[in-house]
């Protein structure tokens, strides 16, 4: 597949790197030339001056022949815009953003972009290892009824199937990030000391969840 990136910042020439090892064509778009050292001598890839969201630059990375967009410079708006061209413009299905704002990432999330709101990503991953407690949600459904989160458990699950802990909270466990891995677990899969559970649920069920999750098994389960 081509890929065109915005933005050749340390996300962006690590994005590249990344997609060129893995067989990708990539075309690298940024206003400043100098920008581009972060890809090292042996980037094959295209690289473009200019401004992202400019449709003469934009083909000239070829964005007519790619298969997916990235916008990752340093500006929420560039960002936004650069992405919109290429979804609209250009019919880019594959298309993402990454926004420092975390209030106007929900706004364009709502409008189909996927975004990427960095500075909350890491707050929010900070907080769940400081203060592991409740559940923090990574993903929602557009409708907003339906969340992916990650949610703790108390150590009273630890030694029971994952099936257990699915059928007296009522969330599918979608999957498990184990010493540092992410693992899909099965029905015979057993929650383990230091296992991250990350759960699909009903946005309204949160309570009930967080509160199951904290309260361990019911007495006398199997």
């Amino acid at each position: 597949m081509h890929i065109v990136i915005m933005g050749c910042g340390r996300v962006g020439s690590a994005l590249a790197q990344t997609l060129e090892q893995q067989g990708h064509t990539v075309a690298v778009v940024d206003q400043d030339p100098t920008a581009f050292r972060r890809l090292g001598s042996g980037f094959g890839g295209r690289r473009v001056t200019g401004v992202g969201f400019d449709q003469d630059t934009l083909r000239e990375a070829g964005i007519e022949e790619a298969g997916a967009f990235a916008a990752v410079s340093s500006g929420d708006n560039s960002n936004i815009i650069a992405a919109r061209v290429a979804r609209e413009m250009f019919g880019i299905e594959n298309v993402a953003a990454r926004i420092y704002d975390p209030r106007r990432a929900e706004v364009y999330q709502r409008l189909g972009i996927p975004t990427v709101a960095t500075v909350r990503w890491t707050a929010d991953q900070m907080l769940r290892r400081l203060l592991p407690s409740g559940a923090e949600p990574l993903w929602r459904d557009p409708t907003g009824g339906v969340q992916l989160a990650e949610v703790h458990a108390s150590p009273a699950w630890i030694g029971h199937k994952i099936s257990r802990l699915q059928e007296e909270t009522g969330v599918r466990v979608a999957f498990l990030t184990r010493l540092g891995e992410a693992v899909l677990p099965t029905s015979q899969t057993v929650l383990q000391e230091g296992d991250l559970v990350h759960v699909m649920m009903r946005t309204d069920q949160v309570d009930k969840v967080e509160a199951a999750f904290a309260e361990g098994p019911e007495e006398g389960g199997h």
